[in-house]
C-alpha cells in the first residue's frame, strides 16, 4: 500500500488495485494534480475535508472515479454506515463513526470513517470511534476545536495500529510538539510517520 499525504485530512491510498482519495479539502494542496483515481471518499462536508470549488475539475480530471460522501453530494452516491463498497478490487466499509461534538451550541455534519480491505488503512474523519477491526495505517487526527491532544494520544492507545499517520494538522502552528507527544504516549510497537506532504510512501 502506498499513501500520500496532501496536508490536514487529504490523503491518497493505493492499495495496488484502487486508487482513493480521501477528503480533498481546502486545507489541503496539491491533490488536484492526481489522476487515475477509482474513488473520491469524503467523510462528511465541512470545508477542510471538502473543497467545492476544487471537486468539479478533480472528477473531471478522473472521469472514472466515483464519488462517496457520509452527507448530500449532488453527484455523489451516499455512504452509509454499514454499507460495503466494491471498489476497484479493494472493499470498503463504512463505519459509525459520528463528528465529535464542538460545542453543544454548534450542529456538527453527518460523518463516516472508512476502512479499507478489512482494517488495512481506516480513515476517521472527524471522529474518534475506534473500528471492531484491527488497523494496519491510521489517519490519526491531531488536532481540532473538538479535541484535545490526550484525545489524540488516547484513540492513537485504543486503536494501536502498526503505523500512524497524523492528519489534521493544518490548524497547528507547531506540529512538532503534538508529533512529540503522540509518539512518546504511542503504545509498544506502533510507529508514529509523519509524511512529507504530497510525497508518496510506502507503508
Amino acid at each position: 500500500m502506498r499513501i500520500v499525504h496532501f496536508g490536514h485530512s487529504c490523503v491518497l491510498v493505493d492499495t495496488g488495485t484502487a486508487r482513493l482519495l480521501f477528503d480533498p479539502g481546502a486545507w489541503s494542496t496539491g491533490f488536484e494534480e492526481v489522476t487515475g483515481l477509482d474513488a473520491v471518499l469524503i467523510t462528511h462536508r465541512h470545508p477542510d475535508h471538502l473543497d467545492p470549488d476544487r471537486l468539479p475539475d478533480l472528477l473531471a480530471d478522473n472521469p472514472r472515479a466515483d464519488l462517496f460522501a457520509a452527507d448530500e453530494l449532488d453527484g455523489a452516491t451516499p455512504a452509509r454506515p454499514g454499507d460495503v463498497l466494491e471498489i476497484a478490487g479493494a472493499r470498503v466499509h463504512v463505519v459509525d463513526a459520528p463528528h465529535e461534538q464542538i460545542h453543544p451550541a454548534v450542529e456538527v455534519p453527518a460523518n463516516v470513517g472508512y476502512l479499507v480491505d478489512h482494517g488495512a488503512f481506516y480513515h476517521p474523519g472527524d471522529s474518534l470511534t475506534v473500528p471492531e477491526q484491527r488497523v494496519d495505517v491510521l489517519a490519526l487526527p491531531t488536532a481540532a476545536p473538538w479535541m484535545k491532544l490526550s484525545d489524540a494520544a488516547d484513540f492513537l492507545a485504543a486503536v494501536s495500529p502498526r503505523i500512524a499517520v497524523p492528519i489534521h494538522e493544518a490548524i497547528l502552528a507547531r506540529t512538532d510538539l503534538y508529533y512529540r507527544v503522540l509518539a512518546g504516549t504511542a503504545p509498544e510497537g506502533v510507529e508514529l510517520r509523519v509524511l512529507p506532504r504530497g510525497e508518496s510512501a510506502e507503508l
